[in-house]
């Protein structure tokens, strides 16, 4: 028999939610993304010293304060971590600007292009590597302007049909509606627990691949954050699925049946076109506690997570010789 992990491949690209390079060559994925939580579980481990040391060594040679210099090497220590993951990899690696710049589009376009330049110096290509942002509007606008110098955008922390459709309009290759978070708010709010056919964040990715494929929009759907296998068959057939491999792991000990449930050729009814300007993109938002909650949790765990990496860094580099 097949496992549900072949046949979701051969429905859905499978992207792996990890910075584990052991997992990504177990699993096979097409694509990987990363992000600052990701980079800090897979730095505290012992098989990637030598990762971390490369990235020490460049450190002491860098000028600035202790501040600057640990906040460069945590910065290139995702890089490094993207490059070795892109040699495993047939197609993208994801990249995330620090979630602390989620509300300035002036820096998070500094740091998306010295990103993409940092790469292109350890020989990796852009049209490897996708450009995480937050799905704020800043983020957005950022996004807009980085698809038109050719960096191709992975918008992430989405949560809403507002959030989509600013996206979409602003030309991103790919957005990240995230699927767990969304239905942890609702178990939370509600006191009930969801099957995957009436899950909140299956329901939400659903209506956005809807509208983008009824729209004839091009931006890739990554339904992303999964609590269960159950809801990552509820999306088989999107277009891009980003799992952890723990969850990997199950579907590739599942032998059971997988139905396809979202089809590009039969995206089903389509939905009234929205416009979403700033105002509308603002008010949307606001109208909706769970997306303004989750994108602002999520900035903030980002966030909180390069903190400690940047930490657990300048300790390792007090211990480094000059």
């Amino acid at each position: 028999m097949t496992s549900k992990l072949d046949q979701l491949k051969a429905m859905t690209v499978v992207v792996a939610d990890t910075g584990d390079l052991e997992a990504i060559k177990t699993f096979r994925p097409v694509d990987c993304t990363t992000n600052p939580s990701l980079v800090l579980k897979a730095a505290e481990l012992p098989q990637y010293a030598d990762v971390i040391d490369g990235a020490l060594a460049w450190g002491k040679k860098q000028g600035g304060s202790s501040e600057a210099i640990a906040a460069a090497v945590a910065d290139r220590l995702a890089i490094v971590f993207g490059a070795e993951v892109s040699k495993l990899v047939p197609g993208r690696v994801s990249t995330e600007v620090n979630a602390d710049l989620s509300f300035d589009t002036e820096a998070s376009l500094k740091k998306a292009r010295a990103i993409i330049a940092t790469y292109e110096e350890l020989g990796i290509p852009r049209e490897k590597i996708l450009i995480k942002l937050a799905s704020t509007w800043e983020g957005i606008r950022a996004a807009e302007i980085l698809q038109k110098e050719g960096i191709d955008c992975n918008l992430t922390l989405l949560f809403s049909i507002a959030q989509a459709v600013a996206c979409a309009d602003a030309g991103a290759f790919l957005i990240s509606p995230f699927v767990g978070r969304i239905l942890d708010w609702h178990v939370k709010a509600s006191g009930k627990q969801f099957e995957p056919e009436e899950d909140p964040g299956v329901l939400s990715v659903r209506s956005i691949y809807n509208y983008y494929k009824t729209h004839g929009i091009e931006t890739v759907v990554m339904g992303a954050s999964f609590r269960s296998t159950g809801e990552i068959e509820a999306l088989a057939g999107c277009d891009r699925l980003t799992i952890a491999p723990a969850l990997l792991e199950k579907l590739a000990a599942d032998e059971g049946t997988l139905v396809r449930k979202l089809d590009a050729a039969n995206p089903g009814a389509k939905p009234a076109t929205l416009t979403v300007d700033e105002k509308t993109f603002r008010w949307m938002m606001n109208e909706d506690q769970m997306a303004t909650e989750k994108l602002s949790e999520g900035i903030r765990q980002f966030a909180k997570d390069l903190r400690t990496l940047r930490t657990l860094v300048a300790k390792k580099l007090e211990g480094v010789p000059a």
